[in-house]
Protein backbone atom coordinates (compact mmCIF):
# COMPACT_ATOMS: atom_id res chain seq x y z
CA UNK A 1 0.00 0.00 0.00
CA UNK A 2 1.53 3.13 -0.88
CA UNK A 3 1.77 6.42 1.22
CA UNK A 4 -1.05 7.92 -0.54
CA UNK A 5 -3.25 5.09 -0.40
CA UNK A 6 -2.56 4.76 3.28
CA UNK A 7 -3.43 8.48 3.90
CA UNK A 8 -6.93 7.72 1.73
CA UNK A 9 -7.67 4.64 4.02
CA UNK A 10 -7.01 7.00 7.24
CA UNK A 11 -9.31 9.92 5.74
CA UNK A 12 -12.02 7.58 5.14
CA UNK A 13 -12.02 6.04 8.62
CA UNK A 14 -12.13 9.67 10.31
CA UNK A 15 -15.11 10.57 8.51
CA UNK A 16 -16.80 6.73 9.20
CA UNK A 17 -15.93 7.51 12.65
CA UNK A 18 -17.03 10.84 12.99
CA UNK A 19 -20.51 10.30 11.20
CA UNK A 20 -20.71 6.77 13.69
CA UNK A 21 -19.98 9.95 17.01
CA UNK A 22 -23.05 11.76 15.30
CA UNK A 23 -25.04 8.82 15.79
CA UNK A 24 -23.95 8.69 19.35
CA UNK A 25 -24.27 11.76 20.06
CA UNK A 26 -27.85 11.64 18.53
CA UNK A 27 -29.04 8.88 20.72
CA UNK A 28 -27.69 10.54 24.09
CA UNK A 29 -29.52 13.84 22.82
CA UNK A 30 -32.35 12.11 22.81
CA UNK A 31 -31.89 10.24 26.49
CA UNK A 32 -31.29 13.90 27.70
CA UNK A 33 -34.67 14.96 25.90
CA UNK A 34 -36.70 12.15 28.15
CA UNK A 35 -34.75 13.54 31.21
CA UNK A 36 -35.61 17.03 30.21
CA UNK A 37 -39.54 15.51 29.79
CA UNK A 38 -39.21 14.40 33.65
CA UNK A 39 -37.43 17.28 35.23
CA UNK A 40 -33.80 16.37 35.37
CA UNK A 41 -31.98 18.82 33.84
CA UNK A 42 -28.58 17.48 32.35
CA UNK A 43 -28.45 19.70 28.97
CA UNK A 44 -25.60 21.44 30.11
CA UNK A 45 -23.80 19.15 31.24
CA UNK A 46 -24.31 16.73 29.05
CA UNK A 47 -23.31 18.32 25.89
CA UNK A 48 -19.85 19.94 27.70
CA UNK A 49 -18.98 16.12 28.89
CA UNK A 50 -19.93 14.66 25.11
CA UNK A 51 -18.18 17.65 23.67
CA UNK A 52 -15.08 17.02 25.84
CA UNK A 53 -15.00 13.26 25.63
CA UNK A 54 -15.24 13.45 21.60
CA UNK A 55 -12.37 16.00 21.60
CA UNK A 56 -10.15 14.34 24.11
CA UNK A 57 -10.17 11.03 22.17
CA UNK A 58 -9.50 12.69 18.72
CA UNK A 59 -6.47 14.29 20.79
CA UNK A 60 -6.06 10.48 22.42
CA UNK A 61 -5.62 9.11 18.86
CA UNK A 62 -3.17 11.69 17.67
CA UNK A 63 -1.03 11.59 19.89
CA UNK A 64 -0.56 7.54 19.78
CA UNK A 65 -0.44 7.58 16.20
CA UNK A 66 2.35 9.85 16.06
CA UNK A 67 3.91 7.81 19.32
CA UNK A 68 3.09 4.56 18.18
CA UNK A 69 5.86 2.96 18.49
CA UNK A 70 7.94 4.98 21.42
CA UNK A 71 10.36 3.72 23.70
CA UNK A 72 9.42 3.08 27.49
CA UNK A 73 10.55 6.40 28.48
CA UNK A 74 7.58 8.24 26.54
CA UNK A 75 4.86 5.25 27.70
CA UNK A 76 6.09 6.25 30.76
CA UNK A 77 5.26 10.10 30.85
CA UNK A 78 2.18 9.71 29.26
CA UNK A 79 0.68 7.48 32.04
CA UNK A 80 2.73 10.14 34.90
CA UNK A 81 0.39 12.61 32.80
CA UNK A 82 -2.79 10.49 32.85
CA UNK A 83 -1.79 9.67 36.95
CA UNK A 84 -1.36 13.68 37.53
CA UNK A 85 -4.94 14.41 35.78
CA UNK A 86 -6.47 11.53 37.62
CA UNK A 87 -5.52 12.85 40.77
CA UNK A 88 -6.82 16.47 39.70
CA UNK A 89 -10.42 14.85 38.60
CA UNK A 90 -10.15 12.71 42.34
CA UNK A 91 -8.75 15.22 44.52
CA UNK A 92 -12.06 17.75 44.00
CA UNK A 93 -13.27 15.35 46.87
CA UNK A 94 -11.35 16.38 48.92
CA UNK A 95 -12.26 20.77 48.45
CA UNK A 96 -11.00 22.98 51.10
CA UNK A 97 -8.21 20.13 52.18
CA UNK A 98 -4.68 21.47 51.92
CA UNK A 99 -2.69 18.42 50.43
CA UNK A 100 -5.50 16.96 48.80
CA UNK A 101 -3.79 16.37 45.07
CA UNK A 102 -1.04 15.18 46.65
CA UNK A 103 -2.93 12.60 48.59
CA UNK A 104 -4.39 11.52 45.93
CA UNK A 105 -1.30 11.77 43.17
CA UNK A 106 0.46 9.67 45.26
CA UNK A 107 -2.21 7.31 46.26
CA UNK A 108 -2.94 6.34 42.70
CA UNK A 109 0.74 6.47 41.84
CA UNK A 110 1.25 3.78 44.76
CA UNK A 111 -1.24 2.08 43.48
CA UNK A 112 -1.32 2.06 39.43
CA UNK A 113 2.29 2.40 39.75
CA UNK A 114 2.88 -0.95 41.42
CA UNK A 115 1.05 -2.87 39.53
CA UNK A 116 1.94 -1.60 35.80
CA UNK A 117 5.73 -2.19 36.99
CA UNK A 118 4.90 -5.74 38.66
CA UNK A 119 3.00 -6.46 35.19
CA UNK A 120 6.43 -5.31 33.02
CA UNK A 121 8.70 -7.36 35.51
CA UNK A 122 6.41 -10.52 34.59
CA UNK A 123 6.00 -9.41 30.85
CA UNK A 124 2.38 -9.68 31.46
CA UNK A 125 2.70 -5.91 29.97
CA UNK A 126 5.35 -5.02 26.73
CA UNK A 127 7.39 -1.52 27.11
CA UNK A 128 5.58 -0.35 23.50
CA UNK A 129 3.55 2.86 23.79
CA UNK A 130 0.71 0.91 21.63
CA UNK A 131 0.51 -1.56 24.65
CA UNK A 132 1.47 -0.03 27.64
CA UNK A 133 -0.60 3.06 27.59
CA UNK A 134 -3.53 1.50 26.98
CA UNK A 135 -3.60 -1.23 29.34
CA UNK A 136 -2.05 1.29 31.97
CA UNK A 137 -4.16 3.75 31.39
CA UNK A 138 -7.47 1.07 32.11
CA UNK A 139 -4.97 0.64 35.62
CA UNK A 140 -4.87 4.61 36.42
CA UNK A 141 -8.71 5.05 35.45
CA UNK A 142 -9.93 2.26 37.93
CA UNK A 143 -7.23 3.81 40.70
CA UNK A 144 -8.41 7.25 40.12
CA UNK A 145 -12.08 5.79 40.90
CA UNK A 146 -11.07 3.54 43.79
CA UNK A 147 -9.16 6.94 45.37
CA UNK A 148 -12.48 9.01 44.80
CA UNK A 149 -14.59 6.64 46.34
CA UNK A 150 -12.28 5.76 49.18
CA UNK A 151 -12.02 9.10 50.46
CA UNK A 152 -15.45 10.17 50.11
CA UNK A 153 -17.10 7.22 51.88
CA UNK A 154 -14.24 7.51 54.27
CA UNK A 155 -14.92 11.48 55.09
CA UNK A 156 -18.32 10.88 54.85
CA UNK A 157 -17.70 8.38 57.38
CA UNK A 158 -16.07 10.06 59.97
CA UNK A 159 -18.31 13.16 59.47
CA UNK A 160 -21.12 11.02 60.17
CA UNK A 161 -19.74 9.68 63.31
CA UNK A 162 -17.73 12.44 64.94
CA UNK A 163 -19.80 12.01 68.05
CA UNK A 164 -18.45 7.79 68.43
CA UNK A 165 -14.61 9.18 67.27
CA UNK A 166 -14.45 11.50 70.14
CA UNK A 167 -15.56 9.32 72.61
CA UNK A 168 -13.49 6.94 71.47
CA UNK A 169 -10.37 8.76 71.71
CA UNK A 170 -12.08 10.39 75.12
CA UNK A 171 -11.33 6.87 76.26
CA UNK A 172 -7.60 6.86 75.64
CA UNK A 173 -7.96 4.83 72.25
CA UNK A 174 -5.21 5.80 69.15
CA UNK A 175 -6.58 8.01 66.47
CA UNK A 176 -5.94 4.45 64.11
CA UNK A 177 -8.14 2.61 66.41
CA UNK A 178 -11.06 5.14 66.84
CA UNK A 179 -11.51 5.30 62.98
CA UNK A 180 -10.77 1.42 61.85
CA UNK A 181 -14.36 0.99 61.56
CA UNK A 182 -15.13 3.91 59.17
CA UNK A 183 -11.53 3.07 57.28
CA UNK A 184 -12.24 -0.60 56.49
CA UNK A 185 -16.11 0.35 55.04
CA UNK A 186 -14.26 2.63 53.02
CA UNK A 187 -11.68 0.46 51.53
CA UNK A 188 -14.71 -2.13 50.88
CA UNK A 189 -16.86 0.16 49.49
CA UNK A 190 -13.93 1.53 46.72
CA UNK A 191 -13.15 -2.47 45.96
CA UNK A 192 -17.10 -3.37 45.61
CA UNK A 193 -17.03 -2.26 42.10
CA UNK A 194 -13.72 -4.13 40.84
CA UNK A 195 -15.16 -7.03 42.79
CA UNK A 196 -18.64 -7.32 41.36
CA UNK A 197 -16.71 -6.81 37.70
CA UNK A 198 -14.47 -9.99 38.07
CA UNK A 199 -17.55 -11.71 39.39
CA UNK A 200 -19.04 -10.85 36.14
CA UNK A 201 -16.00 -11.47 33.71
CA UNK A 202 -17.35 -12.75 30.72
CA UNK A 203 -20.72 -13.90 32.18
CA UNK A 204 -22.08 -10.19 31.74
CA UNK A 205 -19.64 -8.44 29.84
CA UNK A 206 -16.62 -9.55 27.58
CA UNK A 207 -14.01 -6.70 27.57
CA UNK A 208 -12.63 -4.94 24.83
CA UNK A 209 -8.89 -6.15 25.70
CA UNK A 210 -10.07 -9.37 25.07
CA UNK A 211 -12.50 -8.43 22.03
CA UNK A 212 -9.79 -6.32 20.38
CA UNK A 213 -7.26 -9.33 20.88
CA UNK A 214 -9.48 -11.75 19.45
CA UNK A 215 -10.14 -9.91 16.47
CA UNK A 216 -6.73 -9.55 15.93
CA UNK A 217 -6.45 -13.01 15.50
CA UNK A 218 -4.17 -13.76 18.93
CA UNK A 219 -5.75 -17.54 20.20
CA UNK A 220 -9.25 -16.55 22.19
CA UNK A 221 -7.99 -19.17 25.11
CA UNK A 222 -4.61 -16.94 25.23
CA UNK A 223 -7.02 -14.32 25.20
CA UNK A 224 -9.39 -14.87 28.08
CA UNK A 225 -6.37 -15.37 30.30
CA UNK A 226 -4.81 -12.20 29.37
CA UNK A 227 -7.90 -10.45 30.38
CA UNK A 228 -8.53 -12.04 33.52
CA UNK A 229 -4.80 -10.77 33.88
CA UNK A 230 -5.64 -7.19 33.56
CA UNK A 231 -8.69 -7.65 35.39
CA UNK A 232 -6.90 -8.93 38.65
CA UNK A 233 -4.48 -6.62 38.38
CA UNK A 234 -7.12 -3.57 38.00
CA UNK A 235 -8.76 -5.10 41.49
CA UNK A 236 -5.09 -4.56 42.84
CA UNK A 237 -3.97 -1.62 41.88
CA UNK A 238 -7.88 -0.36 43.47
CA UNK A 239 -7.08 -2.21 46.95
CA UNK A 240 -3.38 -0.82 47.17
CA UNK A 241 -4.78 2.94 46.21
CA UNK A 242 -7.85 2.19 48.56
CA UNK A 243 -5.52 1.54 51.56
CA UNK A 244 -2.94 4.05 50.47
CA UNK A 245 -5.49 7.20 50.30
CA UNK A 246 -7.85 6.51 53.36
CA UNK A 247 -4.14 5.97 55.55
CA UNK A 248 -3.14 9.23 54.12
CA UNK A 249 -6.43 11.04 54.68
CA UNK A 250 -6.36 9.35 58.25
CA UNK A 251 -3.34 11.05 58.91
CA UNK A 252 -4.38 14.28 57.68
CA UNK A 253 -7.87 14.62 60.17
CA UNK A 254 -5.91 14.13 63.28
CA UNK A 255 -4.01 17.27 65.03
CA UNK A 256 -0.55 16.29 66.60
CA UNK A 257 -2.36 16.32 69.78
CA UNK A 258 -4.83 13.27 68.55
CA UNK A 259 -7.57 15.77 68.23
CA UNK A 260 -10.25 15.59 65.20
CA UNK A 261 -9.50 17.96 63.13
CA UNK A 262 -12.36 17.28 60.80
CA UNK A 263 -15.86 18.75 60.98
CA UNK A 264 -19.35 19.16 59.25
CA UNK A 265 -19.27 22.98 59.36
CA UNK A 266 -15.44 23.28 58.11
CA UNK A 267 -16.24 20.67 55.02
CA UNK A 268 -19.65 23.08 54.46
CA UNK A 269 -17.35 25.90 54.30
CA UNK A 270 -14.76 24.31 52.27
CA UNK A 271 -17.27 22.88 49.29
CA UNK A 272 -18.92 26.47 49.45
Amino acid sequence: MTMTELENSLGSDVVMGLMQALGAIALCAVVVLLCRLSAIRVEREAAISLARGLVQMILVGLVLAVLLHGSLLIGSLILLLMSIAAAVTAARRLKGMDGALLLCFWSIAAGAGTVIAVMLVTRSLRPEVSILVPVGSMIIANAMNSCAQAIERFRAEILAHVGHVEAALSLGAEPAVSVAPYLQSAVYASLLPRLDMMKSLGLVWIPGVMAGMVVSGTSPLYAGIYQFIVVAMILAASGITGLVATVLLRARIFSTAAQLKLRPTETARGQG
